[in-house]
């Protein structure tokens, strides 16, 4: 290699180092002049102005997704949150990890600017996840349990072509909407919500929520398959009709009435229910409430996909008074007059079926009682319990499941001799699980059952007894009442001067 050839390399990278050196220079001195002189508040304009003329020969297009809309919370933003947190790719370097207490999965999301890449009908979409922190007094952030002067003003980034913007805003967007939805219906734990009094003012706080663990489903629930099948096949019809409910004009909800004996399993079908649909259930207490007013709170207050449950129907309410306006009851206070209403039947019925009812999506509304005959007819028309569904004795294909699940057997040489038994004795789902409870043996297990139909039978048949008795007891007073009246008729009729008739 010749001498002035390397010179001229030499001289090449003296100048391309001096250039760069000229340059760093002076973007150190334009940065010093831009942080001295221009104040604060001019600084993120002069960044916006730059980031548009960029923009003006770029083709990508970002949409900013704030966290909340005014004084609201962002439905696009919460349901970005979700979506995302299933779309972390292996490339990623920081993510955040949550669990609530008591739920039973664990919470991903991205960190703060992370980037996130998804792809949609083959078009490819960018997420980032930005927090700028704030010194404002005057910003509260909610989701910031901590914040004190200081919070976070948190959004995302999407950024896409420009090309898909129809693509992003008709159909990218409501995509996400719906799958954000399903992945927290799949996630949730199951709640059951009691009215909390003290808060009854208090849209957002007026339901108070424990975990449901009730641990029944359609395969432990001692019932008639062809009864079973007929439930489920409803519930899966009804989850279904979103569209066809709107299509006939009917508000999206279904009524259950389960009706029958205490101990015939009516709780544990609402709890099977429940976690088969994955629905949060509502236990409603009307002796809680003050008035039909505060009844219409409640229902306005409750989530979609859930369950409302009244227990006793026929306790909580006078539903053979059919006036619409019940007493009311005065107490006097210091001389005042207060008046306390109470839940009326009328504000019942358009509770359950009335313009009320509307206010909310892919409801279940369940009524249970012991005394079906005491339900005013008005309550028991389809449209308000659509469905009414017998809650039986045991039977013997409700025995084999709970020996099924109890003993762990399907089959057993007692077996005949209970079916038999258990046909006539008359007892509850119930009792036959205590009586399986009692006895760790298989066979002294089924002992037990056996001799308690035996003894079950025996008391149905003396209350029987006792009923024919007292009937007949009352058959003869009231002959002998009769009796007595007829004669005392005929003595005051002697007693009569002539010619007068009583």
């Amino acid at each position: 290699m010749s001498s002035s050839s390397v010179e001229s390399k030499m001289a090449l990278a003296k100048t391309v180092l001096s250039t760069v050196g000229s340059v760093a220079a002076t973007a150190m001195l334009v940065r010093s002049i831009f942080h001295d002189y221009i104040p604060r508040e001019l600084h993120e304009y002069l960044f916006f102005g730059l980031r548009n003329i960029f923009t003006k020969f770029s083709n990508p297009l970002t949409m900013v997704i704030d966290e909340f809309d005014g004084l609201v919370n962002n439905e696009i933003y919460e349901a970005a949150e979700t979506y995302l947190g299933s779309k972390l790719s292996p490339n990623i370097h920081r993510l955040k990890i949550s669990k609530p207490e008591k739920e039973k999965t664990f919470n991903i999301a991205m960190e703060r600017n992370e980037e996130v890449t998804d792809v949609y009908n083959g078009q490819t979409f960018k997420w980032i996840w930005l927090c700028r922190q704030t010194e404002s007094t005057n910003f509260y952030n909610s989701r910031d349990m901590n914040s004190t002067l200081k919070s976070e003003i948190r959004s995302f980034e999407l950024t896409f072509h420009k090309k898909n913007k129809d693509l992003v805003l008709n159909s990218y967007l409501p995509h996400i909407m719906k799958e954000a939805k399903l992945q927290k219906h799949v996630n949730k734990t199951i709640k059951i919500h009691t009215v909390d009094c003290e808060r009854m003012y208090n849209l957002h706080e007026m339901w108070k929520p424990v975990n449901l663990n009730h641990p029944a489903t359609f395969e432990t629930i001692a019932m008639e398959s062809d009864q079973k099948d007929m439930i489920l096949k409803d519930l899966e019809r009804f989850v279904k009709r979103k569209d066809y409910y709107r299509k006939v004009g009917k508000a999206w909800k279904r009524g259950y009435l389960l009706f029958g004996p205490p101990g015939t399993g009516k709780s544990s079908l609402i709890a099977a229910m429940a976690n088969y649909l994955n629905f949060d259930i509502y236990d409603l207490e009307l002796t809680s409430l003050r008035g039909n007013l505060e009844l219409r709170r409640l229902l306005v207050a409750t989530a979609n996909k859930s369950i409302l449950v009244v227990e006793d129907i026929d306790c909580t309410i006078d539903l053979q008074d059919n006036l619409a306006n019940r007493a009311t009851v005065v107490h006097s206070i210091n001389g005042f007059g207060m008046q306390e209403s109470k839940v009326t039947l009328s504000g019942l019925l358009n509770f359950i079926d009335g313009l009320w009812s509307s206010c909310g999506d892919e409801r279940i509304i369940i009524f249970t009682t012991n005394h079906i005959k005491k339900l005013d007819p008005a309550l028991l028309r389809p449209g308000r319990m659509d469905m009414h569904i017998h809650m039986a004795y045991c039977t013997p294909c409700g025995f084999k499941l709970l020996a099924t699940n109890y003993l762990g057997i399907k089959d057993h040489k007692l077996f005949k001799e209970i079916e038999e038994l258990i046909d006539i004795a008359n007892v509850t789902p119930a009792e036959v699980a205590e009586q399986l409870l009692k006895e760790d043996e298989v066979e002294n297990s089924l002992k037990r059952l056996i001799n308690f139909l035996h003894k079950k039978i025996k008391e149905n048949e003396e209350v029987k007894a006792k009923k024919v008795e007292i009937t007949q007891v009352e058959s003869v007073d009231e002959k002998k009442e009769n009796v007595e009246n007829e004669i005392k008729v005929k003595e005051e009729e002697k007693e009569l001067p002539n010619g007068e008739s009583t």
